[in-house]
């Protein structure tokens, strides 16, 4: 039982005793004392003026022996106005951390067939181009929030659409035809979904050039798109796939299943996984059909084009385009299919999309769309909008071929890290194979530590030499402080000191070691506060302060030269639910710990 709820009924139980008075528990407000105060907890004492009938200081003062009398958790206190701060005993301190101690899973709820089912959308990657370093942002958010979700007891099914037609996709595949000669990933020894990206910055070459050529002979610059051989053949080619033409539809197939081997490889490396993965292809008749559906009962509308649109002047938006007067879908189009198809697949309590704040319109109108077409959780369908994130050089276009590539970045972050670790000496006496298992999981957790400790409504710079360093807020430094704790474990171990499962209660404990335990219990708050807002930095944030306290009590007092047996078994306990914390925290953030470093 937490120290709150112990001190909880012991107030409810004082002022039954003092006043006569039964009261709720909500009334009873307990805050962490200021630092400027002494005391570790403190008792807002103003609601209780009425029933005592007396002064704040002398109404504090009568609660305060009361407690000190009755609750063995309170070792002291002092009265400031109308605040009564207690002090905590040490006893009281031990025993909550042998309570933490006693679960390996501290802070996570687990979840029961009967628990809420929440569908996470992330990665969404288009099919002509690799991962780059926008998407990295998305799929280490909502990996991380998979994980918080689920360990706040929810089951969970991580999801992902492919976007894997339209004209940008044909525009690879022309390309390919055009300038290819039939190479391969094998043929070329590429990654595919690099292969197929080259030939999107192929296809944008070659058109930039036809336009400036045709705007040489005088044309404007949109006469000239509009008149592109290329660009005109690529819509012909997309008009072909739409019909189902079997040659289009066969080199489609081929070029997309290299870019499918190529994201698995990439997913991999970054540790993400999905429950199941949607593609637009199928999803967007589903959509077309649902809009049809929805014309027939009157909530949407027909212009004489043959265009379909939802007039949402109502809810203070303006008229939507749903499907244009050729048939073809839009966006929305698919996002209604996907749903449909997400909905019969899974019984759907909550839908949460992680997408960049540039879609926000788009979603604000799927939510009233999808309420309209009888989707339980359209109303309460959440867009987790995160910002744009850049290089300190600055922003990235895909079709010039300016991207920062996931694999590149991940690979750079490795060897940086494997560079940085030799400089420190920190790969010292490892083998090979163990030296580039920690320079992966440091370089990788310095990137995702990097993003995930930015709250994620913001813009961002990434910038990779910062990420890296062993000191400060950055991954490196806390992956180094879990390795430190499991060196003074192992010492330990195999000096036959055994931490039992319940440290006994006899010792006096130092501030700065009542405050990490204090700080160690507020692991379940804060995995609560994550899950409620959303928010992976929530977790990263204190995982890193935790870390700071731990290493400021590593210099201050001794671990395995303390003399006093008791209080170095404590110290180790101490140590390893600090190790615990952080390595449940990064686990939800998706960051390995490594045990040598």
């Amino acid at each position: 039982m937490k120290i709150e709820d112990k001190l909880v009924v012991s107030v409810i139980n004082g002022l039954k005793a003092l006043y006569g008075q039964d009261v709720p528990e909500k009334m009873v407000q307990l805050q962490k004392t200021k630092r400027e105060f002494e005391g570790h907890l403190t008792l807002v004492v103003f609601p209780f003026l009425k029933m005592s009938k007396k002064g704040p200081e002398q109404t504090a003062q009568e609660i305060g022996e009361y407690l000190k009398t009755n609750e063995p958790a309170v070792a002291s206190f002092n009265v400031i106005k109308g605040f009564l701060n207690l002090t905590i005993a040490s006893s009281a301190w031990i025993e909550l951390l042998n309570e933490i101690q006693a679960n390996e899973q501290y802070g996570l709820v687990k979840a029961t067939e009967t628990s809420p089912l929440v569908m996470i959308e992330y990665s969404s990657p288009n099919t002509n181009k690799p991962l780059h370093l926008g998407h990295v942002r998305n799929n280490l958010l909502g990996n991380a929030l998979a994980n918080i979700i689920a360990a706040n007891g929810n089951r969970v099914v991580k999801t992902n659409i492919v976007n894997d037609r339209g004209i940008h996709i044909c525009k690879s595949m022309l390309a390919w035809k055009k300038y290819g000669n039939g190479e391969t990933p094998e043929s070329s020894g590429k990654k595919g979904d690099h292969l197929v990206g080259d030939y999107y910055v192929a296809f944008d070459k070659h058109y930039k050039a036809e336009v400036a050529e045709l705007m040489e002979k005088g044309m404007t610059k949109e006469e000239a798109e509009a008149a592109s051989p290329l660009m005109q053949e690529a819509r012909e080619m997309l008009v072909k796939w739409e019909a189902g033409d079997p040659e289009v539809r066969g080199l489609w197939k081929m070029m997309n299943d290299w870019v499918y081997a190529g994201f698995d490889e990439t997913y991999r490396m970054m540790g993400v996984s999905f429950d199941k993965i949607y593609y637009e292809s199928n999803t967007y008749l589903e959509g077309k059909e649902k809009v049809m559906e929805g014309l027939e009962k009157g909530f949407f509308y027909k212009k004489e084009d043959g265009s379909v649109w939802a007039d949402l002047t109502a809810e203070g938006l303006d008229h939507k385009l749903l499907l244009r007067g050729d048939g073809t879908s839009v966006y929305m189009t698919q996002d209604i299919g996907t749903a449909k198809l997400r909905f019969a697949d899974y019984p759907i309590d909550k839908m949460i999309y992680v997408v960049g704040n540039e879609q926000n319109y788009h979603f604000q109108v799927l939510s009233i769309l999808l309420d309209k077409l009888g989707f339980e959780w359209g109303k309460s369908l959440v867009h987790f909008s995160y910002g744009m994130v850049e290089l300190p050089e600055g922003k990235m276009k895909s079709r010039e071929g300016t991207v920062v590539d996931a694999d590149d970045l991940m690979a750079e972050m490795i060897a940086t890290a494997k560079e940085t670790s030799q400089e420190l000496g920190k790969l010292d006496g490892l083998t090979q194979a163990e030296a580039d298992d920690i320079a992966r999981i440091v370089g990788l957790g310095a990137l995702k530590y990097f993003i995930l400790k930015v709250d994620a409504r913001k813009n961002m710079t990434f910038n990779p030499k910062e990420s890296i360093d062993f000191n400060g807020n950055t991954g490196p430094f806390i992956q180094y402080t879990y390795a430190r704790i499991q060196s003074v474990l192992r010492k330990a171990a195999e000096a036959g000191i055994v931490i039992p499962a319940e440290i006994p209660t006899g010792i006096e404990l130092s501030e700065k070691e009542e405050g990490l335990i204090q700080m160690i219990a507020d692991f379940a708050a804060i995995v609560k506060q994550a899950g409620e807002d959303y928010s992976p930095s929530i977790i990263a944030n204190y995982t890193y302060d935790l870390v700071k306290e731990y290493n400021q009590f590593y210099h201050d007092f001794s671990i395995l030269r303390e003399e006093n047996e008791a209080v170095k078994v404590f110290r180790l306990a101490l140590s390893a639910n600090v190790a615990k914390v952080v390595r449940l925290g990064m686990g939800l953030l998706g960051i390995e710990v490594p045990s040598r470093m």
